[in-house]
């Protein structure tokens, strides 16, 4: 019997096996055609996403300029220092590692763990700037620190430091708070953004775009080859932007404003209301705070009692004084209740009775009959209590808030301070317990009772003066939209006799002649408020107008000085040194040290330019 297989099953098996080597080369075939050609690059990516990491590169801020093109904030070289994604134990046993050479606390890494635990895939920023000799240290050791690197990231630097601290603000990086606000969906942990001032306001500008690099790693995450890497995505800079400010004339009222002293000074150039100038004094430097402030700077600037973080400019407010009678000028011209030329019913002989009391004026011997030039010239408070009841509570209210005293300017700055003044008659209702009478406009017409206003405030209000009666939005931003904030129905002539009552006060005497210019009509009002925090030492005010000799003004300064005491003594020289300064440059007069009248005398300097027939 045979046991051999019949031909035709031979060739069945045969014709069996061939099917199957054909369709197992087949899958292979199609295995290796998926692996090399279809998925070729899907395993190339993750070979290499094993031995390269993904390094964000950061992008310079925009450039900061002022109206001469001069840098008001730019971008140096700097060093940051992060951790791969790793292990908890590992990060902190790193982080410890590196505290002797770059000075981290226990709170400061307890920190970074508690980021490193909210965000776990990403790379750890250890210190966004690190002092270069660290750098340099671990540079020379990286083999110590495997899992550390190291990369060169733009550093905001502000050339003039304290001078501009609190109209630009300052930048520090993004806190875990900051990054669950919906502004900064978008942004990610280790950027560094804009705090304050204008780096705050205009941050959607000046923060560019990341990019990425990629470093190459051995099996246990060490960096090998070049910290450089390999660049995957450039960063895109963010906007450089144009100021209106006057970067010299900043500097100038740094060096010019009493060290010793608190207050602000604001300059606006009349043709647009650019702010040239917006100085708090005291003030800060904001280079302390790029990389991060430490702890015993910041604990001292919060607890100075003279709050240099306090931008006094923009969110200080302060009885207006003396100056807000020009207010009340400006608004009963506007309202037609008096007329330039008409003088008051009732001469000052020292005070004006009124009810039951008896207001006085600040000079017991009285001012005598005086006009509406002549009340601002004297500053005379009886003319100004006959004005305001001509007005009425009421007209003074609505005239008083339709001119905006109880609104902000809209400055482009993150925090601005709205004016304290009452809305309405149920402002004394809501506030003191009782319904006001007609009396109480003669205080709010002199610039007192509940009645307290920002300088950059009175820097709107006089800015109209200096117009045609119109006053826009004070702006930062060159080249911003033009808006009138609001306006004044007044005539040339009512124009002209309010701008004489200023003229008057630096004339030939005038309460504050020594603060006259040779060059400019240096014009303003003086004033002496009222300082709650102790009566004795009120704050010392000056409202100026300035410009070349017979043609229209070009620049307006407040300065404020607090416990200055004195307007005329104080404030106005301060307020005239900045006008000089500004013009002279403007106009190609040389600059001297000696501006002001007062400075001249003491000079022992002779000046014809200030007698009454040359005046």
């Amino acid at each position: 019997m045979k046991t051999g297989f019949h031909p035709l099953q031979k060739r069945t098996r045969a014709r069996g096996a061939l099917i199957f080597v054909t369709a197992l080369v087949a899958l292979l075939g199609l295995a290796f055609f998926r692996a090399q050609i279809i998925r070729g690059d899907a395993y190339a990516l993750q070979s290499d996403s094993n031995r390269l990491r993904p390094i964000p590169v950061e992008a310079p801020r925009g450039t900061l300029f002022d109206r001469s093109g001069r840098i008001v904030a730019e971008n140096i070289p700097g060093y940051s220092i992060s951790l791969f994604p790793a292990p908890e134990a590992s990060i902190r046993g790193q982080l410890e590692e590196l505290s002797p050479f770059l000075g981290l606390t226990d709170a400061r890494i307890d920190r970074l763990m508690q980021i490193r635990a909210r965000y776990p895939r990403q790379p750890l920023l250890v210190k966004a700037f690190a002092d270069p000799a660290a750098v340099a240290v671990l540079e020379e050791r990286r083999w110590a620190f495997p899992g550390v690197f190291i990369e060169m990231r733009p550093k905001r630097s502000y050339p003039s430091g304290s001078a501009v601290a609190h109209v630009l603000g300052y930048v520090g990086e993004i806190t875990a708070e900051e990054l669950e606000a919906e502004r900064y969906v978008e942004y990610e942990q280790g950027m560094v953004v804009g705090k304050d001032g204008l780096e705050r306001e205009y941050e959607d500008r000046l923060q560019g775009q990341r990019g990425v690099r990629y470093v190459e790693v051995d099996a246990v995450g060490r960096v090998v080859g070049s910290f450089r890497g390999v660049t995957g995505t450039p960063a895109v800079p963010g906007q450089d932007l144009e100021l209106n400010l006057d970067l010299d004339l900043m500097d100038w009222i740094h060096e010019i404003f009493p060290d010793t002293m608190s207050g602000a000074v604001i300059a606006l150039d009349v043709e647009d209301g650019g702010v040239l100038a917006l100085y708090s004094a005291p003030t800060f430097d904001p280079n302390a705070f790029v990389g991060g402030i430490d702890q015993l700077t910041w604990s001292g600037l919060l607890g100075d009692p003279a709050r240099p973080l306090f931008n006094r400019a923009t969110m200080g407010k302060y009885a207006p004084a003396s100056p807000f009678k020009v207010v009340t000028a400006a608004m009963a011209l506007d309202m037609g209740v008096v007329t330039p030329d008409e003088t008051m019913p009732i001469p000052c002989e020292g005070g004006l009775n009124f009810g039951n009391r008896y207001f006085q004026c600040w000079r017991p011997e009285g001012h005598g009959a005086l006009d509406l030039a002549g009340a601002i010239q004297h500053s005379c408070n009886v003319y100004f209590y006959q004005l305001g009841l001509r007005m009425g509570l009421q007209g003074f209210l609505d005239s008083a808030n339709a001119v905006g005293f109880s609104r902000q300017c809209g400055i482009d700055l993150p925090q601005e301070s709205a004016g304290t003044f009452p809305e309405g008659r149920e402002f004394w209702e809501r506030t003191f317990g009782y319904r006001p009478t007609e009396g109480e406009v003669l205080s709010l017409v002199i610039g007192q009772g509940p009645n307290a206003q920002t300088p950059l405030k009175m820097a709107q209000f006089f800015l109209a003066v200096a117009r045609d009666g119109t006053a826009p939005s004070p702006t930062l931003l060159r080249g911003a939209p033009f808006q009138t904030g609001w306006s004044l129905n007044l005539s040339d002539r009512a124009l002209e006799m309010i701008r004489e009552g200023l003229r008057r006060v630096t004339a030939p005497g005038g309460t504050a002649h020594l603060s006259s210019l040779e060059h400019w009509d240096f014009i303003g009002k003086t004033g002496t408020a009222q300082n709650p925090q102790d009566m004795s030492r009120p704050h010392a005010w000056f409202a100026a107008i300035a410009g070349p000799r017979g043609e229209e003004p070009e620049i307006v300064v407040i300065a404020l000085v607090e416990f200055g005491l004195s307007g005329s003594a104080m404030a106005g020289p301060l307020a005239a040194k900045v006008a000089d300064y500004f013009l002279r440059r403007r106009h190609g007069i040389p600059l001297s040290d000696v501006q002001t009248l007062g400075e001249h005398y003491r000079a022992g300097i002779p000046a014809p330019w200030a007698s009454e027939g040359t005046r």
